[in-house]
């Protein structure tokens, strides 16, 4: 179902062992999934948007993940990366129809940013490729999970939220 698909993964390495550990993460997973993955690097956050639209012109891959780490600092350049480069990247999935994961990790410091980008915990990198799959499957009419059509939950029971040990049903 997949394997024909190509995702770009775009990644903003500002903070490098950040940046790093979510493009394992994403890239692991979409292999998993039967994915060709292909990875390159843009300067900032601002710039995984138009770096999209640009690969999005010019080769039209199946599917983008953008990633990348915003850490708040003393002056609110934090407020204007984080929602410009989010709302960047809704306008292309919504506007243009592009199957786009949101892997940009946005936080007040940098051991939340750990924790985020952890292989062994939730990697935020691997979050992104998933939704990226999913969407992908919606778009080309296929389930991307196909023993669960109506849905695009992980394979596990629960979820757990925000690390903070709160456990979530599906229904």
């Amino acid at each position: 179902m997949l394997e024909s698909k190509r995702v770009l993964v775009v990644v903003a390495p500002f903070y490098r062992d950040i940046a790093d550990m979510l493009t394992q993460g994403c890239v692991d997973r979409l292999v998993e999934a039967g994915v060709e993955a292909t990875v390159t690097e843009v300067p900032g956050a601002l710039e995984l948007p138009i770096a999209i639209r640009i690969a999005d012109e010019m080769e039209g891959y199946d599917g983008y993940v953008a990633l990348g780490c915003v850490i708040r600092g003393e002056t609110s350049h934090y407020e204007t990366v984080s929602n410009e480069s989010a709302r960047g990247l809704m306008e292309l999935g919504i506007g243009a129809g592009l199957a786009i994961g949101n892997g940009i990790v946005t936080v007040e410091n940098m051991e939340q940013a750990q924790v985020r980008a952890d292989p062994m915990r939730k990697n935020k990198g691997a979050g992104a490729a998933d939704a990226c799959i999913a969407l992908m499957g919606m778009i080309g009419g296929d389930s991307a999970r196909a023993d669960r059509p109506d849905t695009f939950l992980p394979d596990s029971e629960h979820i757990q939220m925000a690390d903070d040990g709160t456990d979530i049903r599906h229904v």
